[in-house]
């Protein structure tokens, strides 16, 4: 890769794994609610004047019943419920559970026919992947509600399926168009119940609003646009890549910044995840859209 491409690389390995610890510090003083709102609210205004400006508006909107599936799957459900899960579960432990997004995208194209086939390989890294989760479960969640551990898992449902409406229905619409128009839909869908509770912003210690900023600014807004420009440097099958490195930069800041344990669990889990993702999103004569969606997924 280009000395760009190296760059744009290593921000968006550190930039998507940052959210969780965020997120993290955050619902701790300010409801989830208000979290995402306020996440879309930075994120649009930064994004949607850049694609008024470059004239992608309106072509987006033309396909306006996708991309409200799309802004459902992408970022309505899936950052509501991430909000509320890590209220009782760890920051690491919930990047490591989102790492399943790569077997469940692999999975879903086959499904709806966007892989030609699902190597030996790929099933491998499959089992192992599972295999790993599975230990991460078993070693790190006794006495754990079941509740955040299903609303993570919807949350790995969406991650995986929203690229899809992305490939299949728009095709012609610009990653950060379709972005900031979802930024923006999701922010007014959740207005009328952040609005009333934005007196929890001001309360907040300084810690849970810079949370806040960067949540929109850096892992919303300049990760959506670095991301793009990652694809089209370097190319999809190599910016799929950060979506290995992504739960270790997860599970190293929410160990090192907020004293959160490293478990056997971890210790034993996070390689089996690793390279489960690895072989299961590898080459061998898959479609490459099923790359992209399974990147475009990473975290959030």
């Amino acid at each position: 890769m280009s000395r760009r491409g190296w760059a744009l690389f290593v921000a968006m390995s550190v930039i998507w794994g940052v959210p969780y610890l965020l997120i993290k510090v955050a619902v701790g003083e300010v409801s989830p609610v208000v979290v995402v709102f306020a996440r879309c609210v930075v994120g649009a205004a930064l994004l949607l004047p850049w694609t008024i400006a470059r004239g992608q508006l309106r072509p987006a909107l033309r396909h306006w019943k996708p991309l409200l599936l799309f802004t459902v799957l992408e970022m309505t459900a899936p950052w509501l419920l991430l909000s509320w899960a890590e209220q009782s579960l760890s920051s690491s432990l919930t990047g490591l559970l989102v790492a399943g997004v790569p077997f469940a995208a692999a999975l879903a194209a086959r499904v709806a026919g966007e892989e030609d086939r699902l190597t030996r390989s790929r099933l491998l890294g499959m089992a192992i992947g599972v295999v790993g989760i599975a230990v991460l479960l078993g070693l790190d969640l006794e006495g754990a509600q079941l509740l955040p551990l299903l609303a993570v898992a919807l949350v790995v449902v969406g991650y995986a399926t929203a690229p899809m409406v992305v490939s299949r229905a728009l095709p012609d619409v610009p990653g950060v168009a379709a972005s900031s128009v979802a930024l923006f839909l999701t922010a007014v869908v959740y207005a009328p119940f952040a609005v009333p509770r934005l007196g929890q912003v001001a309360d907040a210690s300084s810690d849970a609003v810079l949370s806040l900023v960067l949540l929109g600014v850096l892992c919303t807004a300049v990760a959506l646009t670095l991301f793009f420009a990652l694809i089209r440097e370097v190319g999809p099958q190599r910016a799929l890549v950060i979506t290995f490195v992504n739960p270790a930069v997860a599970v190293l800041l929410g160990v090192w910044l907020l004293d959160e344990p490293f478990t056997l669990g971890i210790a034993l889990g996070l390689p089996l995840v690793l390279a489960g993702c690895v072989l299961a999103t590898g080459r061998g004569g898959a479609a490459p859209r099923a790359e992209v969606e399974a990147v475009d997924a990473a975290a959030r």
